[in-house]
């Protein structure tokens, strides 16, 4: 079983900036398609940003394109993501999530391996 583990949330005021970082300690991600998601409270699971490990191609969601960025960190073995100018929309719980196949789905139900999650609460 692949766990992985979410940092970087925390409480920001609307137009800051946070970074989100997962990993899966020891592990590569060699091959996988990464993936942010995020659920705000009595709302669905939603696709934030998909990065493919290989070819460093990337997907965003329409909310946050421009705004938000997903990378990889080959050295740290560490998927990233940038959020700036951040919004009170964007109040949610943000998941790592990672799938051996691909192309990069924005479909929750495609990813075999989660992490537990951390909270952005941005205030406006």
């Amino acid at each position: 079983q692949v766990r992985l583990y979410e940092s970087g949330g925390g409480l920001m005021q609307a137009g800051g900036s946070l970074r989100l970082s997962c990993e899966v300690p020891g592990r590569t991600f060699s091959g996988y398609t990464m993936a942010w998601f995020r659920q705000a409270p009595a709302k669905e699971r939603e696709f934030v940003a998909g990065l493919h490990w290989g070819d460093g191609s990337t997907n965003y969601v329409d909310s946050v394109k421009g705004r938000f960025t997903i990378s990889r960190d080959y050295a740290d073995k560490k998927v990233y993501l940038q959020m700036n100018n951040l919004k009170s929309e964007d109040t949610a719980v943000y998941y790592c999530a990672a799938a051996r196949s691909s192309p990069i789905s924005d479909t929750w139900s495609a990813y075999e391996y989660w992490g537990q999650g951390t909270q952005v609460i941005v205030s406006s």
